[in-house]
């Protein structure tokens, strides 16, 4: 099974994400696959292919995490504005920055990195960066089209100032279809 964990998003916020994408998809030109919006989510920690056997201890350590009083203090995030992976240059990865309390949501981060290495499940060696991830440039993409997509998230305005209390990790299984992705929730 493929799985990550990850916060989910309010629908307000889903709203305005959407929006944007729209906004975007104007300059495209079909450079772009696009997240559907009810997939937005805030990734935690991908953990790839994962024997379903050791679902129960990822559960059991979400569970931990969930009881933990200093992760579940008050996240209170927002909107940030609007940008790409590695830059927008050369756009690959389009994404809506995350403001707000980012000092409880790095702790919640390293929090679960440390407990999922200790199931066995290497940490990432990028450094956290919170962002909820909008599209991902195709590969047969131009330099033209990436360098138009490029400025035309340079030319958004930013997003609504909407802020939201974010929830407990979950853990998600992923199964890639010709469609795309879908998201199942399996707990906690």
């Amino acid at each position: 099974m493929r799985l990550f964990v990850a916060l989910d998003v309010p629908e307000a916020i889903i709203a305005e994400l959407s929006a944007i994408q729209q906004r975007l998809r104007r300059n495209t030109d079909r450079a772009v696959s696009w997240v559907k919006p009810a997939a937005i989510h805030l990734t935690l920690q991908f953990l790839g292919e994962v024997d379903s056997e050791r679902i129960p201890a990822i559960l059991a350590a979400l569970e931990a995490i969930q009881q933990n009083a200093d992760t579940q203090r008050s996240r209170i995030l927002s909107l940030a504005p609007i940008g790409a992976f590695p830059n927008l240059r050369r756009p690959q990865t389009i994404w809506a920055g995350v403001g707000g309390d980012l000092a409880a949501l790095e702790r919640l981060y390293h929090t679960l990195a440390s407990a999922l290495e200790l199931l066995g499940f290497s940490p990432e060696t990028r450094p956290f960066r919170a962002h909820l991830t909008l599209g991902r440039v195709r590969r047969e993409a131009t330099e033209y089209q990436r360098a138009a997509l490029g400025a035309a998230i340079a030319a958004l305005s930013p997003p609504h100032p909407i802020t939201w209390q974010s929830g407990s990790p979950i853990l998600y299984q992923s199964t890639l279809t010709p469609q795309g992705a879908i998201y199942q929730a399996l707990g906690p």
